[in-house]
């Protein structure tokens, strides 16, 4: 009876988490949001027969409200918990279009705010939520905390291809990726997993794929099909074989 708690579960690739995690009854869910409200109508009219998710007020830039949710689910879990996923992020409109350069020449104080909203949610954010959670984990059977990163934090990806947009989300997400291999360091000998998983290109509807996918040659997937393979990938990988990574949907360096 696996038990997994899950950031960012009120719309996009956390609610397919959520969504195909709780087509188990035995599994116990847990999804943490800002809006809880909303979510939980969300839920009520499209999964009103699942009994098995829990959803709790938490923003990951509050490291309080991590512990509080930490708290609510072990009254609910028991006290152990098996997977973390750390899906929660923030997607900046500010660079998907311009390099790094134009950026900081054009706007240098947009980009100045633009990187440390990115680092607070998608770093520090990540970083607190582990930590909030990590007794939970080390009391769990199956112990594996997932991050949902990027292929485009790739620097071989990036200089291969000359991808020079999307910098400031990238940067974080290689940042992030580091927080993986580090947190991998400290609880390998405890036999927790920390992987990074791209989950590929997906359409959730807020990214312009026919203006910034000019270096590829393949369109997106649906978030249904991008996570039954990041399921698959995380369900296969083992501290052994994966502690620290960063791999793609297909389990392997093909990020497409």
């Amino acid at each position: 009876m696996p038990t997994y708690v899950i950031t960012g579960t009120s719309r996009g690739l956390g609610y397919e988490i959520l969504r195909q995690t709780s087509s188990d009854p035995n599994n116990t869910i847990i999804g943490l949001v800002r809006d809880k409200a909303s979510t939980e109508k969300k839920i009520s009219e499209e999964l009103s027969d699942r009994k098995n998710i829990h959803i709790f007020s938490a923003d990951v830039t509050s490291y309080d409200d991590l512990k509080k949710a930490a708290e609510d689910t072990a009254a609910v879990t028991g006290g152990k918990v098996d997977y973390l996923i750390a899906n929660a992020g923030y997607k900046s409109t500010f660079d998907p279009f311009d390099p790094i350069g134009v950026l900081d020449t054009n706007d240098p104080m947009g980009l100045t705010a633009d990187m440390h909203k990115l680092v607070d949610v998608n770093v520090i954010g990540n970083i607190h939520f582990y930590t909030a959670f990590i007794p939970l984990l080390l009391k769990g059977t199956v112990k594996k905390a997932i991050c949902i990163t990027t292929g485009m934090s790739d620097i071989d990806t990036v200089n291969s291809l000359g991808i020079d947009t999307g910098a400031l989300y990238s940067i974080s997400k290689a940042a992030m990726n580091m927080v993986t291999a580090k947190f991998n360091a400290q609880y390998k000998s405890d036999g927790v997993l920390f992987l990074g998983i791209c989950p590929g290109v997906v359409d959730v509807g807020d990214v312009d794929y026919a203006s910034c996918m000019n270096n590829f040659s393949c369109g997106p997937t649906t978030p249904e099909a991008s996570v039954k393979d990041v399921i698959n990938v995380w369900e296969n990988a083992s501290v052994e074989r994966s502690g620290g990574d960063f791999i793609s949907h297909l389990g392997s360096k093909q990020w497409l």
